[in-house]
């Protein structure tokens, strides 16, 4: 990266060039501006994330400890705050993404309003978001990077050449906050060339990272829902390979796709596919399909499908829709070859939604797929239609109980109880929780884990509870105590609220434009100025 006296010399340089015309430029404030904007263009960040993916990947190949982690972001300011937080809590943003959550955008971003995660949200939703993110992320690096000039102008003045190199060091190592983003691209929005576009205009917007499902577009569920519907091999990897395509016309080469396979819980397929050779995927696929032997064409009535599986004749057992059932308990083998499949055809990394979040459970299916590609991993959605406070203590019920502990005091069913929060039990069980992605990441394969909503249940728990407060007895008391109080004594920068959102990058700007003439924000009057010394 250029240091801040290249950047200054290569502006005085252009600068000179001009002759007099430009004369009211200077080359230290074209510096800053280009240092506050490190990104023109979503394809410039696309090529950037992709390249930090890549390298984690092959770091946690070499050692599983090595996994990474993201939340779902609804909002650019929610993805701005999280990175901020990253970056004050562990010095960098290494290993940390951002997850944009299809589900979310059904049910906070439609111009429907609230939407179930069905895909019946607009599609444009999608980059449109991964472009406000990105946005909000520039304006963090703008915002601290401001924060250093001002650091660097208050040395000079002082005379202190020890804090002015340390305030110019400090420029030249800032660490941005451009974070790779693997954005939810749901069953792709329509046909393989309907999923090329969307994903062209996603990358376009800097996403790195495309994740897709094996379901059928128009009837898409969330993966924690029921009737969940399948399609063929074929026609997913038409749409893996038109993502892939995306990345490759755009220049993305690093670009990476998420194969997710929703068959673990899906017991229905929408067509059965016409196989060309004995063996091939669609004959694979439809070895799976549920239906009664047919042994005389007496069974036969009119509109009846009949379906060859080896040396036996089904007729496949059809809803009243015309969907198709699938063989019961065949998920977890459906599960196994989706993933094998979208590996062997340009996938990058797996996801497998599961009903319950199972150390155990996802390790067998992951070394199942690791014995035909050994370095097979995951992104792993630790998602919060789990209840993990129940799954967990009934984990450490049935493990106790297997191993001949007395469990008597415990009821099962009643695990998510208050009563039993200072038990042994629950205390094995939190603890279990706290280490599941790191003992995750490394019996199972798993590489990424990503909350998909958290942020929707935050702010629902964080607007309850001030509600709760300001409207009831506590009142102004209910904001200062649990919010703006915590907010100084935890070092929030948010408590500056107008220096958030630009106002001490825009007093700057103003002086670079018009110099002296220049009318500030941040002056003496300036109510923020009570909390300077937060």
């Amino acid at each position: 990266m250029q240091t801040y006296k290249n950047k200054m010399q290569q502006a005085s340089q252009l600068i000179g060039q001009q002759g007099t015309t430009w004369a009211g430029m200077n080359p230290e404030y074209v510096a800053r501006m280009q240092l506050q904007n490190r990104f023109n263009t979503g394809l410039d960040i696309a090529k950037y994330t992709a390249k930090i993916m890549r390298e984690d990947m092959a770091s946690y190949d070499q050692d599983q400890a090595n996994y990474t982690q993201s939340l779902g972001c609804w909002h650019g300011f929610i993805g701005q705050q999280k990175m901020i937080s990253i970056k004050k809590h562990f010095g960098t943003t290494r290993s940390r993404y951002l997850y944009l959550s299809g589900w979310m955008v059904a049910a906070m971003r439609s111009e429907f309003g609230p939407l179930p995660d069905q895909s019946m949200h607009e599609k444009t939703s999608v980059p449109a978001l991964i472009e406000e993110l990105y946005t909000f992320l520039k304006q963090a690096d703008a915002r601290e990077m401001q924060h250093l000039f001002k650091e660097l102008d208050e040395a000079r003045q002082a005379g202190d050449q020890v804090r002015e190199q340390a305030a110019q060091e400090s420029i030249d190592q800032f660490e941005t906050h451009v974070v790779p983003i693997i954005a939810d691209i749901d069953a792709g929005f329509g046909n393989e060339e309907a999923t090329y576009l969307l994903a062209k205009k996603m990358i376009e917007a800097g996403a790195c990272c495309i994740q897709i499902e094996n379901q059928v577009s128009d009837a898409k569920q969330c993966g924690h829902q029921d009737g969940k519907v399948t399609v063929p091999h074929e026609d997913f990897l038409a749409k893996i390979n038109a993502v892939r395509y995306a990345f490759l016309e755009l220049g993305v080469e690093d670009g990476v796709i998420v194969a997710r396979t929703d068959s673990l819980g899906a017991g229905l397929t929408q067509k059965i596919p016409v196989s060309q050779s004995a063996g091939d995927l669609a004959e694979q696929y439809s070895a799976f399909i549920d239906g009664e032997e047919v042994t005389s064409l007496d069974q036969m009535q009119s509109g009846d499908m009949l379906l060859k599986q080896g040396g036996t004749c089904i007729k496949p057992t059809r809803l009243a829709n015309g969907l198709v059932r699938f063989k019961p308990d065949t998920g977890a083998d459906r599960v196994v070859l989706d993933c094998i499949t979208s590996l062997q055809h340009g996938a990058d990394l797996l996801w497998i939604e599961t009903e319950k979040p199972h150390i155990g459970q996802i390790a067998n299916l992951v070394n199942r797929i690791r014995e035909v590609v050994p370095n097979a991993k995951l992104v792993y959605n630790n998602s919060p239609s789990f209840n993990w406070t129940l799954n967990f203590r009934q984990q450490v019920f049935d493990a106790w109980q297997e191993a001949g502990k007395d469990v008597n005091e415990y009821d099962r069913d009643r695990l998510m109880s208050k009563e039993y929060d200072a038990t042994t039990l629950a205390i094995e069980a939190d603890e279990r929780i706290r280490n599941f992605q790191r003992d995750a990441a490394a019996q199972a394969g798993i590489f990424h884990h990503l909350i998909t909503l958290p942020t929707y249940h935050t702010a629902a728990l964080s607007t309850d509870n001030l509600a709760k407060d300001y409207f009831g007895d506590q009142g102004m008391l209910g904001y200062v105590k649990e919010v703006q109080r915590k907010e100084i004594r935890e070092g929030l920068a948010c408590v500056k609220h107008q220096d958030m959102s630009g106002s001490n990058i825009g007093d700057d700007h103003k002086e670079y434009f018009s110099g002296d003439n220049a009318l500030k924000a941040s002056g003496k009057d300036n109510t923020m100025n009570q909390f300077a010394a937060v």
